[in-house]
């Protein structure tokens, strides 16, 4: 018999707390959409809507007096921003990525003094792994942190940095042994105040453009071994661990988006008239949304069933983590791209917000592991049963 104890299912308070996040994001978020990508800065009314409603980091536990929302939760909650606004569900996106390393291996002092301050929204965090070349290949990072009595001396440089500049907290993930390749990289909280870093320009990118992008400079900055996130040399675990976590939040991601560009697209299709009538009575039409519907709720289980399981730690975590990311980025991307195509010129053109879904869209197929190095990981999974 089936153990449906062990299936997921979004209880009452999940479906309560979507409602209040849809109604924070409708009301406060989504106007600022198009001002934050048309203008490319970071949308800080939206911001403080959501920590205001304790919305921007709602993982944190409670212990650091945080919401302590489960994974499912924390999914939902990035799912609803991003119908609003994708730029804006890179807070608490981000804020997870970066936090959870310190949650699962930091010390408790670490965790007494850094996480209190995500929970309050008085700071944010960003993750800084990738470098200019150092992208998928983690192992050929050239960031160094020299141990100097009880403190690390940190150099390098970090590209594709989600909000750098903006957070004042960064897990850095640097070589302590290069003689050790991937047991030789370590993980370190490094404060923005820190003396030596600094960043550079804005990416200039093609969507997302209300999140900042940048590099991040270490020169010389000293870290106390009091920061250090877990032992030296278990960094690069450390780095794999969190990301078959928060992939998941990569499909929220994708799934909010694509949910936003149905929803627009459902609605103009009802209203636009040709030869007499609207258009969404066309069979053509139909079968496109049909298959948008379709896909777009496989994708929405397949991402619930990995939040569940990563609430749970499941062994095949790192398997459903990749499927759900790699699935639900596909089908955003082809939904968006449909939406477009359902407004016809309208929706090539600014005035309409699904060109802007479609651009941003693009980068859940990228970020946090290509789409590509999913399938190696879903493959790998499969074969070694």
């Amino acid at each position: 018999m089936t153990d449906f104890s062990q299936m997921y299912r979004p209880s009452e308070e999940h479906e309560a707390f979507r409602a209040a996040v849809r109604e924070v994001c409708d009301a406060k978020v989504a106007p600022n959409a198009a001002e934050a990508d048309e203008l490319a800065q970071f949308p800080k009314a939206s911001f403080e809507a959501l920590r205001a409603a304790d919305f921007h980091a709602p993982h944190v536990p409670e212990e650091y007096d945080g919401v302590g929302a489960d994974a499912l939760a924390t999914v939902i909650v990035i799912e609803e921003i991003a119908r609003a606004c994708m730029a804006s569900s890179l807070i608490p996106a981000v804020n997870k990525l970066a936090t959870l390393c310190w949650i699962n291996e930091g010390s408790a002092d670490l965790k007494k003094t850094y996480l209190p301050r995500i929970a309050s929204g008085e700071s944010m965090a960003s993750y800084c792994l990738s470098e200019p070349e150092a992208g998928s290949d983690v192992a050929s990072m050239t960031t160094r942190a020299v141990r100097d009595g009880d403190e690390f001396v940190l150099n390098g440089v970090k590209r594709w940095i989600t909000n750098a500049g903006v957070s004042d907290y960064y897990t850095v993930f640097a070589v302590t042994d290069p003689d050790k390749r991937t047991k030789g990289i370590s993980a370190f909280l490094v404060e923005k105040a820190d003396d030596g870093i600094s960043f550079g320009a804005p990416e200039k990118k093609l969507g997302i453009k209300g999140s900042p992008t940048c590099e991040v400079y270490f020169d010389n900055v000293r870290i106390p071994e009091s920061r250090m996130i877990g032992a030296e040399g278990t960094g690069f675990v450390t780095a794999m661990k969190t990301l078959d976590h928060t992939r998941i939040t990569i499909a929220a991601q994708a799934i909010g988006v694509a949910q936003g560009a149905l929803d627009y697209a459902l609605g103009y299709v009802k209203e636009r008239q040709q030869f007499g009538r609207p258009i969404s009575e066309f069979q053509g039409l139909q079968f496109m949304i049909a298959d948008m519907g379709m896909k777009l709720e496989a994708a929405r289980q397949l991402t619930y069933a990995a939040a569940a399981k990563s609430e749970r730690k499941d062994a095949d975590l790192g398997y459903f983590g990749a499927a759900a990311k790699c699935f639900a980025s596909d089908v955003a991307m082809e939904i968006t791209t449909d939406a477009v195509q359902l407004l016809g010129g309208y929706g090539y053109t600014k005035d309409y917000p699904v060109e802007r879904m479609m651009r941003d869209a693009k980068i859940t197929q990228i970020y946090e592991g290509t789409n590509q190095v999913q399938r190696i990981v879903m493959a790998r999974a499969l074969l070694n049963r």
